[in-house]
Order: C-alpha cells, then structure tokens, then sequence
C-alpha cells in the first residue's frame, strides 16, 4: 500500500490517527471517529486548534468550557446538506457523546492566533457548484479564507457526482511563495456511495519524483504533501471527500499543471 494511502484502522471508535509525525510533515492533522449511539470521544488541542466535523449522525458537543448542546441533522453524508461544525481553539478541552450512530472528523494544525470557540456551521455554509461538464462537482466550504474562523486551517467538503472529476485540471500549492502559490499540506477523506464503490486518486509532480496512482475505497484517507492530485469518480458510484489544509498562510493559491491548463483556460470562457 502507498505510503500516502490509509485504510481505516479498525472498524469503531477512532479509525484514523493521522498527526504530522506520521505523515512526515509539519501542519495538518485528521483524526476520525466512528461512535455508536452512546459513546464519546474527548481530546485536548495542545498547541493545536481543531475543527470538529460532524460528518453523519448527531452528538453532543462541549469545548473550551461551552456546552453547544445536540449538534448535527445528515444522517448520510450523500444528503449533501450543510454539515454541523464546531472551531475548537488551542490549549482547550472537547468532548463529543453520540446521540446517535455518527461519524466525527477532527481536523488539526498550528494555533498561531487566538481565534473563539464557535460553530461553523450549518449556519453561513451553502453547497456551491463549480465547474462544467463532468468536471463538475459540488463544495460546501466549511472554513476556507473566506471565514475568519480559524489562525491555520482551511477545511472544505466536495461532492463529485457518478463519472466527474474534481481537485481537475490537476493542481498544486506545494511552494511558500505567495501570492502567486501557497504552500498546503493536505488530506482526503473519501467516500463512496454505493458503500462497495472506488474511486481513483493521483498523486504526481511535475519532475515525476512522485506520481502515485490509488484506488481509494470508502473510508480511506489520501495524504497530499506535494505535487498535483486529482480525482476520479467511477461511473455508477458518487465521491464525497473531507479536505483539511494547512500552511505557513492561511490562503490557498495554486498553479494548475501547464499540460492541463488549457482546460481551466477553456472553461473560464
């Protein structure tokens, strides 16, 4: 298995651990539990400020001292609605006790400013099409620059329906360079619906230093440290991902790989 592919590590409570050291890189992190009706999960942010992401079910939410009460309503992610988010802040405690069978996303980097805790959503997020053709795909931005929510991390989810392609014409941000490119780590949380479907994800550079080419399955998490990294969704199955970047900036600039930018040139018209 490609070093930059991770299965599920077990099938309840927390089924993925990624944090900078197991990656082999310096910002993001992204942790996943998987809660029956019941049961909860409690961390502590360190140095780190986090963005909790109810991905399916409902839980009970608390952080840095605050009770936010039931929080989340999608029972399938492929429901597409507005997901139920919570900004968790550095040096703060938080806890979540399933009020039903859910899925939790804990999405972490670098506390560089104090930011307040707060939720993020559903309130202030709308899905949004983008592209054209079976480049078409569909984004609730949960916490991109847009929102002043958070000091490192820019946190999206994009729908690909049966057939697209999305994270297309192929892109990068892998050089501190700004303005014309930011330097991102980033990470995907698949799924797929049907449950038993793939999709497909390539990792590459332009120097050909890495190129990697994954069948990603549900649950599965792709770690992008450089280079260009499109999606692919088969014919038959729909794709959702959770996107978590982080950087020296807060802002996401990127350059699309030259042999694919007429596409992106095309569309614009």
């Amino acid at each position: 298995m490609s070093d930059l592919l991770h299965n599920p590590m077990a099938r309840s409570g927390k089924v993925h651990d990624i944090t900078p050291e197991r990656a082999g890189w310096g910002y993001v992190g992204f942790g996943l539990y998987h809660l029956s009706e019941g049961e909860s999960a409690a961390e502590r942010t360190g140095d780190r400020e986090a963005i909790l992401v109810l991905v399916e079910g409902k839980a009970r939410l608390s952080a840095a001292g605050k009770d936010f009460g039931e929080m989340g309503e999608r029972m399938s992610v492929f429901e597409r609605t507005p997901p139920h988010c919570l900004y968790v802040p550095g040096q703060s405690d938080w806890r979540a006790e399933a009020r039903t069978d859910c899925v939790l996303a804990v999405c972490t980097a670098p506390a560089i400013a104090e930011y307040p805790v707060q939720r993020l959503g559903p309130d202030g997020i709308e899905l949004t099409p983008r592209g054209k053709g079976q480049n078409t795909r569909y984004i609730n931005n949960i916490a991109m620059e847009g929102r002043d929510v958070a000091s490192s991390l820019l946190v999206t989810e994009v729908f690909t329906p049966s057939g697209n392609w999305s994270s297309y014409p192929s892109h990068r941000h892998d050089e501190d360079d700004y303005p014309r490119m930011t330097y991102l780590e980033e990470t995907y949380y698949h799924r797929l619906n049907p449950a038993q479907g793939f999709g497909v994800q390539r990792v590459y550079t332009d120097d050909g230093s890495l190129d990697e080419t994954m069948a990603v399955k549900d649950g599965d998490v792709v770690c992008v440290p450089r280079g260009h990294h499109p999606c692919g969704a088969p014919y038959g199955y729909d794709m959702y991902y959770l996107n978590v970047m982080a950087g020296p900036l807060r802002k996401w600039r990127f350059e699309n790989d030259p042999d694919h930018d007429w596409i992106a040139q095309r569309d614009a018209d």
